[in-house]
């Protein structure tokens, strides 16, 4: 007899893009591209493309609840990776499925603004995130405009990102990845809060020249939670994604999708 297989399965909890360069599309594309099976739970759904976000529909919150029963009362995942989140009731009503469905590894990416500048969290929702989803989460992958907002503080500097992943373990999340993309000295150096050893790792990036940059925040954390999901720990879950990441935007560099800024090559290594 054929012994039966299964896939490390990966729930994405997000916004939908309809230009396909960021959100569930980017993260399903990312996920299946680091050898997992993905599932999704839609958040909203935006009018979206390469220059902006044109308008946001939030998905009832009782609906979001029923996709994400739908999904782990059945299927399962092995790691769930949470982007956009609009308001403090979905935050909750996410925190709630987590814990209804003993969901243990959660990587939590903070969305609030668009590549385009657009504003993609509601004012009242943070405190919400802080609270409710924060401390469930076992790595948070906030840019340095979202480690801003999260800490009421400016932060710009590589020993600034150092001292926000610490604070930011303060609030209750496991591990701490402050992505350097925003960094004042040009490189594009991250800073791993490693937090069972409380260690901090620098994972050196070389910036890419490239306007194809949208949803490289999704990419990297869905990308993430694939490496947890087939097994891999925290420091090498990032370090695999991180490279993926890389190659992912340097091999996307050459092409043009719309007017704006386009997606990364996610499947780079297949075509």
């Amino acid at each position: 007899m054929t012994e039966l297989k299964t896939y490390p399965r990966v729930l994405t909890i997000a916004g939908s893009d309809s230009g396909g360069g960021a959100g569930i599309q980017a993260d399903i594309k990312s996920i299946s591209a680091n050898g997992c099976y993905a599932a999704s739970v839609i958040t909203a759904l935006t009018a979206q493309n390469t220059l902006g976000v044109t308008g946001i529909h939030p998905v009832p919150v009782d609906f979001v609840a029923a996709q994400m029963d739908a999904v782990l009362g059945d299927i399962g995942a092995d790691a769930v990776k949470i982007g956009m989140l609009f308001s403090p009731e979905l935050i909750r009503t996410v925190a709630q499925g987590l814990a209804r469905h003993g969901v243990r590894t959660v990587v939590l990416d903070p969305v609030m603004v668009a590549q385009s500048g657009d504003k993609l969290l509601q004012d009242e929702a943070i405190d919400a995130l802080k609270r409710e989803l924060v401390p469930m989460a076992t790595l948070i992958t906030p840019n340095l405009p979202e480690a801003s907002v999260l800490l009421g503080r400016a932060i710009g500097t590589a020993e600034e990102a150092r001292a926000a992943a610490t604070d930011l373990a303060a609030l209750g999340c496991a591990n701490v990845l402050v992505k350097g993309g925003h960094l004042e000295s040009g490189d594009s150096d991250d800073c791993l809060l490693v937090g069972a050893e409380n260690r901090i790792v620098t994972l050196r990036g070389v910036r890419i020249a490239t306007r194809n940059n949208h949803g490289t925040g999704c990419t990297l954390s869905s990308a993430i939670a694939a490496n947890l999901a087939r097994g891999e720990d925290i420091e090498a879950a990032v370090r695999h994604a991180k490279e993926y990441i890389s190659g992912a935007i340097r091999a996307g560099a050459d092409y043009v999708i719309g007017r704006g800024h386009g997606p990364v090559h996610h499947f780079f290594r297949f075509f």
